[in-house]
């Protein structure tokens, strides 16, 4: 670690907020007439590469400059009064709970950018794409570094529209259903949350994050606390997404273009978790307390219900997509998270913290190569991608050429890198020892093993259970789709498939190499969460 004075890191938290919106600005301006390159679409890629990497290097710079000593003070903090009427603050600070979302952040935006300034997407024009993208990134990044309630809420509205609008724009067909659905969705939780928002804030006195952890619910009645969480939790897990407040997420995820579903899959989803933790569980504790069992229920029925979706769109002939697949999987990898969250224990919410860090780059690389596979073979519908060559062989005797017969994916002899790393990333999802899926959920069914005081441990015991068949079924639908896409024989009349380029390689990397840190070193990761946790669920944060 390096030490860097206050101010220095008070301004790299800044930037990592405004700095992206100011990048969106620029982007949609004429390009001076010296970094124009070959094209004004060259030019404005090119922008969002270097605003997002100058974004990462910010947020690495933090890392590094955060006292790894003490990661359950807020570090890194501004505080500003911004609407003194309302007590309304610009208060910005990060601890060990939300710097690894940062740079989580921070570094799947920036692959995104990278990719698409060597793969644009088709659709509208390429400055209105990365203006979209830089808007996403600052919002997002301002829900994990704000500290006031408002604030917070408008963060967490701040990216439906980019959201829909890259949906809608550059997504695929179905993609205006699909955006309308992601909108509606989450804006009717997210009034709902509003309200909690502001019943906290009026019967507390104070919209302060920090100060409303540090009281611990004190200054809140039961019943204020019991209709607060109630409210609030519709809008958290509507973005989570919990079991039944999911059915937006599949459609989404399909009708993404690849960048979006990395972005939404990667850091959006962990905007509603990151909720639980840094506000539910510390300021009213006691109303958290009574939600908790039935949290936990739709938790492990999340689990279930996704495993089953995958396993049915994964049967032969069901003309399951695979990116819907893993949009659906999702769900079930929530699942785990919100069961962390609901034992209300440290084990169990530091497994949840690690299991949305580990979902974020194994399902982020997940949809990276799904995109590239699409991009080959013009599908990722898996019965098209498993058609073996028996299928070809006896379609030969019909009038088809053999140059336009189907060809099944067949990757291990195809694109071997490719199929390599899909089945990487699938059993790293799947939750193999040594990798990063699996510490989050083994912490999150330990922690329901023993649940905190007031909890019934039979009931959690019997959603430990439900929780560990998960676990096998996840096993089960993912090494299906590895056996159908990436095996199979190769036929002799098979086109070449081109293997991971250059700059997929560039992209990809990162996310295998701290897919294996992660897996391989917890310690790092639950070194930063731990401290903080503890101190959140025994009297917030200093």
């Amino acid at each position: 670690m390096i030490d860097i004075s206050e101010s220095v890191m008070q301004f790299l938290l800044a930037f990592l907020v405004v700095g992206p919106l100011l990048g969106a600005v620029a982007a949609l301006l004429p390009a001076p007439p010296g970094l124009k390159g070959k094209s004004p679409d060259q030019a404005v890629l090119r922008h969002g590469v270097t605003v997002t990497g100058a974004v990462l290097i910010a947020a690495i710079v933090l890392a590094l400059g955060f006292d790894h000593d003490q990661p359950s003070t807020m570090q890194a903090t501004t505080d500003i009064s911004w609407i003194p009427a309302l007590d309304v603050r610009i208060h910005l600070g990060t601890d060990g709970i939300s710097l690894p979302l940062l740079v989580l952040t921070a570094l799947l935006t920036f692959l995104s950018a990278l990719h698409t300034y060597f793969k644009p997407p088709a659709g509208p024009s390429p400055k209105a794409f990365v203006a979209l993208l830089l808007v996403l990134e600052s919002g997002t990044l301002a829900a994990f570094a704000v500290l006031d309630l408002i604030l917070f809420f408008l963060a967490f509205e701040m990216v439906l529209i980019p959201m829909y609008f890259l949906i809608a724009g550059w997504g695929g067909e179905g993609r205006a259903e699909a955006a309308w659905k992601f909108v509606l969705y989450t804006l009717l939780g997210s009034v709902i949350m509003l309200l909690g928002l502001l019943l906290i804030g009026i019967e507390a006195g104070t919209f302060d994050m920090v100060a409303l952890a540090t009281d611990n619910g004190r200054s809140l009645t039961v019943s204020v606390q019991i209709i607060a969480v109630l409210a609030i939790g519709i809008g958290l897990a509507v973005k989570t997404p919990m079991w039944p407040l999911h059915s937006w997420l599949p459609d989404a995820h399909t009708a993404a273009p690849t960048v979006g579903s990395v972005l939404l899959a990667g850091v959006l989803l962990k905007m509603g978790t990151y909720g639980f933790v840094r506000i539910l569980l510390p300021v009213a504790p006691d109303g958290f307390r009574t939600f908790a069992p039935y949290l936990a229920a739709f938790a492990v029925v999340g689990i279930i219900y996704g495993s089953l979706a995958c396993l049915a769109l994964a049967k032969e002939g069901a003309k399951g997509d695979l990116k819907r697949l893993i949009a659906y999987s999702s769900v079930g990898h929530m699942g785990f998270v919100l069961l962390g969250i609901a034992t209300m224990t440290p084990t169990g919410v530091n497994g949840a913290l690690f299991a949305n860090i580990a979902h974020g780059l194994i399902t982020g690389l997940l949809f990276f190569l799904v995109g590239a596979l699409k991009d080959r073979t013009g599908t990722v519908d898996l019965d098209t991608l498993s058609r073996l060559s028996s299928d070809l062989r006896s379609s030969t005797s019909g009038s088809a050429a053999p140059d336009r017969l189907p060809v099944g994916a067949a990757l291990y002899g195809r694109a071997p890198r490719l199929g390599g790393l899909l089945a990487f990333a699938a059993v790293a999802s799947l939750g193999l020892p040594g990798l990063a899926g699996f510490w989050g959920e083994m912490l999150a069914l330990f922690g329901a093993f023993d649940p905190a005081a007031g909890l019934s441990r039979p009931a959690f015991l019997v959603f430990m259970s439900i929780g560990a068949f998960g676990t096998l079924l996840t096993a089960a639908y993912l090494l299906v789709v590895v056996r159908r896409v990436c095996m199979g024989a190769l036929p002799e009349q098979a086109p070449a498939l081109p293997d991971v380029r250059g700059y997929e390689f560039a992209a990809w990397t990162p996310l295998v190499v701290l897919t294996v840190a992660a897996g391989l070193w917890p310690g790092a990761l639950i070194g930063l969460t731990d401290p903080a946790v503890q101190q959140l669920l025994t009297g917030g944060t200093r």
